[in-house]
């Protein structure tokens, strides 16, 4: 009974961001924040790959391009339900989107308004636990994943796992973070495609103990 009445209370409150985000569908790159209920060890972020799948503890991989939120989440719901006595209550949101497509349109058009030529450059700042900090110019179109592995490097106390991209933007003064496992990408996985623009500054910050 309590349990019943705790997934309608969590539930209520969720109707808002469900509904905000009931007309999305799910690409490649985006990230998505998922909780269950009966089991919170479950819960984590899941980075929807290039071939549109999301890998899920007990389960192996569902396709999520091209779903909704709503569509995903009773997916994932009934594809965990085998692990428990009933299906259980799972929570999803779009915690972060792909940021690949708006980057690389937003590069496009700053340089064409700015006359700027294919090979120019951005000027973008690195801080933490990098070998060179401070302002770096690149290429115009780097990555992300390009710049960590030209820009000399990180230091051995690199937090390599909660690498930070972060976009400030002038017009209203608001900035986005984008979060960034770089570790894992070492290890073989795909990480979103992150095009640089003009100042981004990418924090690299010191591991903890035991990370």
């Amino acid at each position: 009974m309590f349990r019943a009445l705790l997934g309608l209370f969590l539930a209520v409150l969720l109707v808002p961001a469900a509904w905000a985000q009931s007309g999305y569908r799910i690409q490649p790159g985006d990230v998505l924040q998922m909780e269950v209920l009966e089991d919170p060890s479950l819960n984590r972020s899941l980075l929807v790959l290039p071939d549109g799948r999301v890998s899920l503890p007990l389960v192996g991989t569902v396709r999520a391009s091209g779903q909704s939120v709503e569509g995903l989440r009773n997916a994932i719901s009934s594809a965990l339900a085998p692990n428990f006595a009933s299906p259980p209550t799972v929570f999803l949101s779009v915690g972060q989107l792909n940021p690949v497509t708006s980057a690389v349109n937003t590069a496009v058009a700053q340089a064409a308004a700015a006359n700027v030529a294919t090979y120019g450059t951005v000027a973008v700042y690195a801080l933490g636990e990098v070998t060179n900090q401070g302002r770096v110019d690149v290429k115009t179109g780097t990555t992300l994943l390009q710049f960590l592995a030209e820009s000399g490097g990180l230091t051995r106390f690199a937090a390599t796992k909660r690498i930070q991209l972060r976009r400030p933007d002038a017009k209203t003064g608001t900035e986005t973070v984008y979060k960034y496992n770089y570790k894992a990408v070492q290890a073989g996985a795909k990480a979103p495609v992150i095009v640089l623009r003009e100042g981004d500054v990418i924090v690299v910050p010191e591991r903890k103990l035991f990370e």
